[in-house]
């Protein structure tokens, strides 16, 4: 049961003062907490954090005050002028005065009686916010704050800065988070006392308390003492949640399985090639594990093309052989498809059955499966999240593999794996990932890296384009498609947004169409799952040869033929996506290119970013220069910023705290199990506080 000391956390966001459900759905836009469906909760409030300071100690007289400088002003009012009556685009203005000179305090859609109330002829008022001149006259555009001079505590000389959404003040944001701060209990501390000495940490509310009040610019660094107490406090959490979920999954022994070797043999005698050196030994590894009475736990992590695919089927066949079934589980219906396609000819030739399940499959179609699985006719099944639905019965479920990890929580692994008697787990991802992100996001896995590409596959050239040069561009992709090429052209959105100048795919289509008609095909994320299909079918087949989209084709889209790719707005994509994209060629005998479209001017991190991926094809390599350039959030495909699942802990700065938690986490769990002791209860707290209470429930089950 979760500790009633934390109820006031967990209480909607409703429950705050001037927060109704219309504010509360705003909110949920900004909380870094994943919400899954949730409502927002008054704890989450408390761990969105601010991402920059105002500092209104800078407090000059008018004439000093410099252009777009953020200032706070002692002013005495001398006027009121209202605009015209019903003319409401002239501004209502209200002028003060100091020693130096004049202002005039500007403001649109004013409410007279409020203004006169705030600011009464012949006051003297303390007025913050942006300065600006023009034509030699000073004005400030609806002051932040506006406080007589008696009241001058109340203007905080440093103001955080919190992410905003269309229809959320600031003013608003600050108060319910002000609001939740005060509904945070006093909580036992969960750390070890010489950790907290030896790094100089605040208590946990104190830490909150700094970051939400801040006094100097350091309050709010990442790199201070109270955000690193709280990042400390969420890798402890997500340690000990992954080794709770290690321990439990060790505890429920598998079963060893072992082969003859048939089924694998058949498998590889259908191969069109021979494998790399390091799919051989994750194969090696991978069967090694499978042999052993305790469960198999492998992250399987190869660069893009790599052939993990190819992998994952040879450990499905040790499965087969050992007489029973592997699902192997995709986060996209088009990758799924596509995992079929690669699998069900070789799964024939050994034969077996190969069969998928994804929310599309309806009617007779799906009970096929269904009785196919629980009867234990299909070896072998390729699915999305519909897997693991409660309809879903398998006969013998010994190996489960998951592809794109990061994809799916702890909480779906479990369940997972409740559909055998503790399946094997293989899990697969293509995003190369540096070592302290293995040990953050997999740290309950071994690891099998490969490490080369497959034999065959060609270098792919890879040159940066200004979006001046496009016609030429253009031209030269009309020789390609006149030479029988195929090209992805990617874009950054789906349609036309009015906040960011880029080119959409459906605008690119469009223009893109007028020069090569009826061979352009259009594929996005919005699409219908079989318009998808057909618009990927059509380009397979070479019914077109030009395909438009957006990042859909990012994960996994295998057409071998495709030998060019043209990324535009490549300035807006981080390097490990550019990377994945890239990857969509050079998957067949023929030369490839890719090509960066960007529109200058560039900034340093786009140029570095354009560079590296000019001078390297190694995902590791990329990985570890992504992570220096940008932080962790895009390298696992999650959130534009800060470290996947986490809401407070980013790598880049709390990579040293990593192992400490990792070393801290697996001496509780030696010590103390079940948790019990005075620090083990308090820890059951902190696993609730940030939403790991999954891990509760493995302490429950024994």
């Amino acid at each position: 049961m979760r500790p009633t000391i934390l109820d006031p956390l967990f209480a909607p966001v409703t429950s705050l003062e001037g927060v109704g459900s219309k504010i509360s759905l705003l909110l949920a836009n900004v909380v870094p907490a994943d919400l899954s469906g949730r409502p927002v909760r008054v704890g989450d409030l408390i761990f969105t954090l601010p991402h920059s300071l105002i500092d209104r100690s800078n407090r000059p007289e008018i004439a000093y005050a410099p252009q777009g400088a953020i200032v706070t002003l002692q002013v005495t009012i001398s006027r009121h002028e209202a605009p015209p009556r019903g003319n409401r685009k002239v501004p209502y203005r209200v002028y003060g005065f100091d020693d130096t000179g004049e202002i005039a305090l500007t403001f649109f859609h004013a409410q007279t009686a409020y203004l006169e109330r705030q600011l009464p002829v012949g006051a003297e008022v303390l007025v913050s916010g942006k300065m600006d001149w023009f034509n030699g006259r000073a004005s400030m555009v609806h002051p932040d704050h506006m406080v007589p001079v008696a009241e001058a505590d109340n203007l905080p000389p440093f103001e955080p800065v919190y992410p905003l959404t269309a229809g959320l003040s600031p003013k608003l944001l600050r108060r319910s988070i002000q609001q939740a701060l005060t509904r945070l209990p006093e909580l036992p501390e969960w750390q070890d006392k010489s950790v907290l000495a030896k790094l100089s940490f605040p208590a946990f509310r104190k830490a909150f308390e700094t970051i939400h009040n801040p006094m100097t610019p350091a309050d709010i660094s990442p790199e201070g003492p109270a955000w690193r107490r709280l990042a400390y406090d969420e890798l402890l959490a997500s340690q000990l949640a992954l080794a709770l979920v290690r321990a439990k999954t060790r505890r429920l022994s598998g079963r060893p399985l072992q082969g003859d070797g048939r089924i694998t043999a058949k498998i590889r005698e259908a191969l069109p090639y021979a494998l790399t050196p390091s799919q051989e030994r994750a194969v090696k590894e991978i069967h090694e594990d499978l042999a052993k009475p305790e469960r198999m736990l492998r992250l399987l992590q190869g660069d893009v093309g790599a052939g993990k695919t190819v992998v994952a089927l040879l450990a499905m066949a040790r499965a087969a052989e050992a007489g029973g079934q592997a699902a192997i589980m995709a986060p996209t219906e088009l990758l799924a498809r596509q995992h079929l396609a690669n699998i069900a000819p070789l799964a024939e030739k050994a034969g077996l059955k190969a069969a998928i399940l994804t929310g599309r499959e309806k009617g007779r179609e799906r009970q096929a499966v269904l009785d196919g699985l629980a009867s234990g006719e299909i070896s072998f099944v390729v699915g999305t999240h519909a897997l693991f639905q409660e309809t879903v019965a398998f006969k013998d479920l010994v190996l489960t593999i998951v592809d794109e990890q990061h994809r799916f929580g702890v909480h779906q692994r479990l369940a997972i794996n409740s559909k055998g008697d503790t399946p094997d787990m293989l899990v697969m991802t293509a995003t190369p990932i540096p070592r302290t992100l293995v040990l953050s996001a997999f740290g309950d896995m071994d690891v099998s890296r490969l490490t080369e590409k497959p034999a065959g596959r060609k270098p792919i050239r890879t040159v940066t384009m200004s979006t001046d040069r496009l016609g030429e561009l253009v031209e030269r992709m009309r020789k390609a498609l006149g030479e029988g090429q195929k090209a992805y052209w990617i874009c950054p959105l789906v349609e036309e947004s009015e906040e960011l100048e880029l080119t959409s795919a459906e605008d690119r289509f469009a223009s893109l169409q007028r020069v090569f008609g009826d061979k352009v095909g259009l594929v996005h994320g919005r699409m219908a799952a079989k318009d998808k299909d057909a618009a990927m079918q059509a380009f397979r087949s070479g019914e077109t040869r030009l395909l438009v989209g957006t990042t859909v084709v990012e994960v996994g889209v295998d057409v071998p033929d495709a030998s060019i790719i043209v990324i535009e707005h490549a300035e807006r994509f981080g390097l490990a996506q550019l990377h994945q994209l890239r990857g969509r060629v050079g998957r067949g005998d023929t030369p490839s290119s890719c090509v960066l479209l960007y529109k200058p001017p560039l900034g340093e991190t786009a140029q570095r970013r354009l560079a590296i991926m000019r001078e390297t094809e190694d995902g590791f390599v990329i990985a570890e220069e992504d992570l220096k350039l940008r932080g962790e959030g895009d390298l696992l495909g999650t959130r534009q910023s800060g470290t996947p699942g986490f809401m407070v802990a980013r790598i880049e700065f709390h990579q040293d705290l990593l192992e400490v938690a990792r070393n801290d986490a697996r001496m509780i769990l030696h010590t103390d199990p079940d948790l019990q002791s005075e620090r083990g209860k308090a820890l059951r707290t902190l696993l609730y506080l940030f939403g790991k209470d999954d891990a509760i429930r493995l302490l429950r089950a024994g």
